[in-house]
């Protein structure tokens, strides 16, 4: 008797349509989100019945079913793909997006997306034109290069080279230079990929230039040098830079150096340790440079090649290329990334990447100063400890793996509930706030949170302080 009571008491579908709530968010939102919502929440209502749960519980999800449908319609309606605050202090960070863009990148990538572009139209010519016309030129003058092409991603722009130049030849590269940089990104299963034949040289800590010329033989068409750009090898070691290698090239042998995470200014000027520019592998005498454009070069996801125009010009005729090709999206962003790299001043004021790797401790501490005293003056209970401490931040995306940037950190101690408990609370706000736990604590970098953020991340905290 009770069931059927409970039953009769479950509106319909149609009688919900029409509360003028549900009406309101038909305005804005997709009609069979909303059904879907409604009909979930009516089976959940059916199904607490015929477990026999108890009347109030009962009467609570009748009361709230307006509500309910109205939040599950929120939660369907997001997008898998989502903005989050970076809390943890890793700047590259690769599993949330690596490289942020300046706003201003964004501008005119708007424009050539809501509007027909020149993709591939010469309009000087008035005829058909080529997609990377509009990167060549910008890419020249800050590598110092001949030629460019871009592909999709840096592997990309490996396998492409090595299909182009050492098809059924043997490439030389050192044993200490066989790296993985995440996934399936290996330099030996690329190579193979490829259709070039691997020949390694020396040992995992030690290469020398006759380990290289003694391997050259009728067969050889390329010397490969890739830049251990993830990790280090300390101590008892050596290898051979490309200025050296440069004497072992001839028209058949082509000396090709992978950068990987593509360094364009000297960041050592700025306190940060060394890494090889593209520029100077270039001048240094490489005939092709791949490097990614994601990375410490602080732009879109692209694998870029440079060096002499013939050699990419047999590239832009491999069929991998159209498989391998960006879209507009890309090279409108790429495009201006390369202009702020016409002034090293400029780029690093411009590129939050760079920026974030120059950020001052002094600055990181009034931020985190800031939020700390208004949590403070909001959030008085003997449950939540907040506190500031002193940590290192990360450069990230498989880059800079020495260096360690002092840094200032908001911390957060819970008691009654674990603290795993309250960073989950944190990640699933609206907003998800992605942070570290060490010792007990949620640790929230400010290296790698803008001021622009403080109030979400403020809110959010409210918000987790809820469940205590």
């Amino acid at each position: 008797m009770v069931e059927k009571k409970y039953y009769k008491l479950i509106p319909k579908v149609d009688e919900i349509l029409n509360d003028e709530n549900i009406q309101e968010l038909l305005k804005f939102m997709p009609r069979k989100i909303v059904i879907d919502a409604i009909n979930e929440e009516l089976n959940k209502i059916r199904t607490i019945i015929k477990m026999g749960e108890d009347e109030a519980k009962i009467n609570s999800y009748l009361n709230n079913v307006i509500y309910n449908i109205i939040e599950n319609c929120k939660i369907k309606n997001n997008f898998n793909l989502k903005r989050v605050i970076n809390a943890t202090g890793i700047i590259i960070h690769t599993n949330l997006g690596r490289s942020l863009l300046n706003p201003e990148v964004i501008d005119n990538l708007k424009e050539v997306s809501i509007n027909y572009s020149n993709l591939e139209f010469d309009i000087e010519k008035g005829t058909r034109g080529s997609r990377y016309s509009h990167l060549e030129r910008i890419i020249s003058q800050v590598t110092g290069s001949e030629a460019s092409l871009v592909v999709n991603n840096n592997a990309a722009a490996v396998l492409l080279v090595l299909s182009t130049l050492a098809k059924n030849k043997k490439v030389i590269i050192s044993r200490g230079e066989l790296i993985e940089i995440g996934g399936s990104f290996r330099i030996p299963e690329v190579m193979e990929q490829s259709g070039a034949v691997l020949k390694e040289v020396g040992t995992t800590n030690k290469t020398h230039f006759e380990d290289y010329l003694n391997a050259i033989d009728e067969d050889t068409s390329c010397i490969m040098k890739v830049h251990t750009s993830n990790y280090k090898i300390l101590g008892f070691t050596s290898d051979v830079p490309i200025s050296e290698l440069n004497k072992l090239k001839t028209d058949k042998i082509y000396l090709i150096e992978d950068l990987g995470s593509g360094v364009l200014i000297d960041l050592s000027k700025y306190g940060i340790c060394y890494e090889p520019t593209v520029a100077e592998s270039i001048k240094n005498g490489a005939d092709i440079v791949t490097f990614s454009g994601d990375k410490l070069l602080g732009g879109p996801q692209a694998g870029i090649i440079v060096g002499k125009k013939e050699l990419i010009d047999r590239m832009k005729r491999n069929p991998l290329t159209r498989a391998l090709r960006v879209d507009k999206f890309t090279i409108s962003a790429l495009e201006s990334t390369f202009r702020y790299y016409l002034d090293d001043e400029i780029s690093i004021e411009k590129i939050p990447t760079l920026k974030m790797m120059m950020k001052s401790l002094e600055e990181i501490e009034t931020q985190v100063k800031r939020v700390f005293k208004k949590l403070q003056a909001i959030i008085n209970s003997e449950n939540i400890i907040f506190g500031i401490a002193d940590d290192f931040s990360e450069i990230g995306g498989g880059s800079l793996p020495l260096e360690r940037l002092r840094t200032k950190c908001l911390t957060i101690e819970v008691k009654g509930i674990s603290i795993v408990e309250f960073e989950d609370k944190l990640r699933n706000y609206e907003t998800p706030i992605i942070t570290r736990i060490s010792k007990d604590k949620i640790i929230l970098d400010f290296r790698t949170i803008r001021e622009d953020e403080e109030d979400i991340l403020l809110k959010a905290i409210l918000y987790a302080c809820e469940i205590i």
